[in-house]
């Protein structure tokens, strides 16, 4: 029932989303999926990750038949394009052989399976979707934001900034220094995070073959959460970045094209016009929130996982500074609205007690001071940096410190092991 309620419940949110799309004269998520079947993906990195995903609930034997039919169907498409002189000019002429395999599971586990064997092929395939589903409603709902959201918040969040030391104008110089070498390099890393979450979640999921069930918790979990309710914030709180709205690439639009060079002055801010191209889609930064979720569910894997996590984390971090697509303010929100839905669903998992709602409610009423705050105190952060910087800091580090105490709490203890008994020896 669980299931079939979730199932419902997110067709209407994609339907919802196709309609407002559909408002503007653009396609929504639903149809942008639907051409996937036939045209040229976005990104086929991702559906063969989310095919990756899906293939947790097949023994090996099937997963070898499903990657090979994958393959066979892509060479089979490129060979059509060839043939039919079709240029690929826009994503990557790969990806839809993965997303056939899934549609075809789909489609074998209602046919073809019943009880639960069923359900769980069902729900290997769900997962493998929601991933993609997810990257398609975000890009509906960056859509919206830029058409509903004429003003923008930039001036206030760039003040409170100061607070930071300016952090996105700095780490924009390093990036610059390091020339086009480095720029590509981060962007890679910032592309391909969805990608980085499948593989710790394949880790976490590696069993479910053999067990034949779902973990309690896992990372996809986290990561379409975060996905779900982020943009409901960027509707309230709409942010362009200081790329855009101090930089070469805002236009006109823009304040002025101080970014990276000169750090903007200290101001009364205002709400500003702008664009509806661009998307509203800084506070938080999802993409922080998303490499803290694959930073924290990489602590338990072996130990090339979690330097592999550390490193998705920094480098992201490193990225969405060092392009101008966030404050440093958006990042100090993601870290806390992260750690806070990951406090929820394991608390929802293992059961709520007075610990876990003391987490999430601290969590949330910091993740609200910390809008609030760059609201309506943003000019005497700017003015007092020494109290308001390291206030920041302590606030998001006090959420960290919560979490982390609360967890181990949680974890479940190992007594040590008993010792036999030295037993009398005949003389």
């Amino acid at each position: 029932m669980l299931w079939a309620a979730a199932a419902v419940v997110t067709l209407g949110f994609l339907i919802a989303l196709e309609i407002a799309a559909r408002h503007y004269g653009l396609p929504g998520p639903i149809t942008t999926q639907v051409q996937e079947v036939v045209f040229a993906p976005k990104s086929g990195f991702l559906l063969y990750a989310s095919m990756g995903l899906m293939m947790v609930v097949l023994t090996w034997r099937q997963r070898f038949i499903a990657a090979g039919a994958a393959i066979g169907i892509d060479i089979t498409f490129s060979l059509v394009r060839w043939a039919a002189d079709v240029k690929v000019t826009d994503g990557h002429p790969f990806g839809n052989g993965a997303l056939w395999v899934m549609l075809g599971c789909a489609v074998i586990a209602v046919t073809r399976r019943t009880g639960q064997e069923r359900v769980l092929l069902l729900k290997g395939v769900g997962l493998g979707l929601l991933l993609v589903a997810g990257r398609k409603t975000g890009d509906t709902w960056l859509l919206i934001t830029s058409k509903t959201r004429p003003a923008v918040l930039d001036q206030y969040v760039a003040t409170a900034d100061h607070a930071l030391g300016n952090p996105s104008w700095l780490v924009g110089r390093i990036v610059t220094a390091t020339g086009p070498v480095g720029a590509r390099f981060l962007d890679y890393v910032y592309t391909q995070l969805a990608v980085a979450a499948v593989i710790v979640a394949l880790y976490q999921l590696r069993n479910v073959a053999v067990e034949r069930r779902f973990p309690g918790h896992h990372l996809v979990r986290t990561f379409l959460v975060i996905g779900l309710l982020g943009p409901g914030i960027y509707m309230i709180y709409p942010v362009v970045g200081p790329i855009f709205a101090y930089g070469a690439d805002g236009g006109h639009w823009a304040v002025a094209n101080l970014w990276p060079d000169t750090p903007p002055p200290i101001s009364a801010p205002h709400h500003m016009p702008f664009d509806e191209i661009t998307p509203r889609n800084c506070m938080p930064s999802l993409h922080t929130a998303w490499a803290t979720a694959i930073f924290i569910h990489s602590r338990k894997g072996p130990r090339i996982l979690q330097f592999a996590g550390a490193f998705w984390l920094i480098a992201t971090l490193g990225a969405t500074l060092g392009f101008g697509y966030h404050y440093g303010a958006d990042l100090v929100a993601g870290v806390v609205f992260t750690l806070t839905i990951e406090a929820a669903l394991r608390s929802l998992e293992r059961g709520w007690d007075r610990s876990g709602i003391q987490l999430v409610a601290y969590g949330a009423t910091v993740f609200a001071a910390l809008l609030v705050s760059y609201r309506y105190l943003s000019m005497e952060m700017a003015e007092h940096p020494w109290v308001f910087g390291p206030l920041l800091i302590l606030a998001m580090t006090s959420v960290v410190y919560g979490y982390v105490r609360t967890t181990k709490l949680w974890e479940p203890k190992v007594g040590p092991a008993r010792q036999p008994e030295p037993q009398p020896e005949l003389v």
